[in-house]
């Protein structure tokens, strides 16, 4: 098992309250995927690379 299937899935900041959500999994590689659809995956990214993501989410 590697690292970042020991951490919690926690609903994204960014999903807002209507029933869109986004779960992500925090860590040295960080786990995203469909509140509504988890059985179909997840997206791994490298934390550089979320981090990078988040930074243009945020428009930084």
């Amino acid at each position: 098992m590697s690292t970042v299937d020991k951490r919690s899935w926690h609903k994204s900041s960014y999903s807002g309250n209507q029933g869109a959500c986004v779960e992500v999994r925090e860590g040295v590689v960080t786990g995203i995927r469909d509140t509504q659809n988890r059985a179909q995956g997840q997206i791994d990214l490298p934390s550089a690379e979320w981090i990078a993501l988040m930074s243009t989410v945020r428009g930084q």
